[in-house]
C-alpha cells in the first residue's frame, strides 16, 4: 500500500505524456503530491484503491473509455467529496454541464489560476 502524505493528493488524468508531466510539475511545484492517469479506465482504477485522493485533474478529449466530462461526472456520483478541475484545449458546447463542484479552464490556462483554484479546493 502506497505511503500516505500530509500533502493534498491530486489524480491527474491525461492522455498526452508531455502535457501530463506538464501538469505533474505544475501541481507538484505548488506544494501538492501527484498520481497520474493516461486515460478515464486507469482513472477510475486509482480512484477505487485511493481514497486519499481530494483533487482530480482532467482533460476532457481522452481514448479509451469516458471522456473528461463523463468521468467527472463519475466521480461525482461515487466519490462526491472529490473536487475537479477540467481542462480542454477545446470551448464546452453550450449543451454540455459540467458537474457541481467542478470547475473548467480553457487551454492553453493560466498556471496561477489553476494553482489558486487547487488551493482553495484543498483548503
Amino acid at each position: 500500500m502506497p505511503e500516505r502524505s500530509k500533502k493534498p493528493l491530486v489524480l491527474i488524468v491525461e492522455d498526452e505524456p508531455l502535457l501530463r508531466l506538464f501538469a505533474v510539475d505544475m501541481i507538484e511545484d505548488a506544494g501538492f503530491e501527484t498520481v497520474e492517469a493516461a486515460n478515464s479506465i486507469e482513472a477510475v482504477k486509482i480512484l477505487e484503491s485511493r481514497p486519499d485522493i481530494r483533487i482530480v485533474f482532467t482533460d476532457v478529449d481522452m481514448p479509451h473509455g469516458m471522456d473528461g466530462i463523463r468521468l467527472a461526472a463519475c466521480i461525482r456520483d461515487r466519490w462526491p467529496p472529490i473536487k475537479i478541475i477540467i481542462t480542454s484545449g477545446k470551448p464546452l458546447p453550450n449543451r454540455v454541464s459540467i458537474p457541481a463542484q467542478t470547475v473548467f479552464f480553457p487551454k492553453p490556462f493560466r498556471q496561477d489560476r489553476v494553482i489558486e483554484t487547487l488551493k482553495d479546493m484543498a483548503a
